[in-house]
């Protein structure tokens, strides 16, 4: 075995070690304490800190990562990459525009289960879960787009709780948006590089297989999280 051959097998190790990382981040979704206060004092139009706001909640939201890891996975072709990250970043935005604009309130701990749940479905579908199971093959698509909804709905609820000053709102809102999708853009892209190279492994399959069993764990540890939350509170 080349040294090559074996770089690119313990590629895997740092990449499963960081999934395990992100189960001590289950509230990674929440606006920081400094971001929120910045967002309740300010007033008027702020493009740029909104949208340097937008890019940091997307590279720190683990939720969102992960969910973008599982959507990827075993996508090899980047014309499927664009079209199935393109229906997440419109489910996504979307409903965080209109629901903030709109204030559509959600129970945080209720959508951000069911984001938790989206990691669980999406880890499942690529260990061919549903066929086994079930013998159909869910819309992949249909669900990456449904669930980019409930992503955007939950970024919403979160910030409708900071009360942003109606002075600016659209502007604001639509440079965060900006943000967020820069922000997806860079975790996509180092991504993809971990991917590329892990993929060379002779391995792959079988630590891919791993990989994703620790996706579902950490997807029923962010459910598991907001559930408990969601009774305590």
């Amino acid at each position: 075995m080349t040294s090559n051959h074996h770089g690119r097998r313990t590629l895997a190790l740092p990449i499963l070690l960081t999934l395990l990382a992100m189960a001590t981040q289950v509230a990674a979704h929440n606006v920081t304490e400094g971001d929120a206060g910045y967002i309740q004092e300010i007033w008027g139009v702020h493009s740029i800190p909104f949208l340097y706001l937008g890019a940091k909640h997307m590279v720190t939201g683990y939720d969102h990562i992960l969910f973008l890891l599982g959507v990827v996975f075993f996508l090899y072709k980047m014309k499927d990459v664009a079209i199935y990250v393109s229906l997440f970043a419109f489910g996504h935005s979307s409903t965080m525009l209109l629901g903030v604009w709109f204030g559509w309130g959600v129970n945080s701990y209720i959508v951000d289960a069911i984001i938790g749940l989206s990691v669980v479905y999406k880890a499942l579908d690529n260990l061919g879960a549903f066929q086994r199971w079930f013998g159909f093959q869910p819309n992949t698509k249909l669900a990456t787009l449904i669930f980019g909804f409930i992503h955007g709905t939950g970024l919403a609820t979160k910030i409708l709780q900071y009360d942003i000053a109606p002075e600016g709102l659209l502007p604001n809102l639509l440079a965060f948006n900006v943000g967020v999708e820069i922000g997806q853009i860079l975790a996509l892209a180092v991504i993809l590089i971990a991917m590329g190279y892990w993929r060379r492994s002779p391995r792959f399959m079988t630590q891919a297989y791993t990989a994703n069993v620790i996706m579902m764990t950490l997807g029923f540890v962010l459910m598991g999280y907001q559930i408990t939350g969601y009774f305590v509170a």
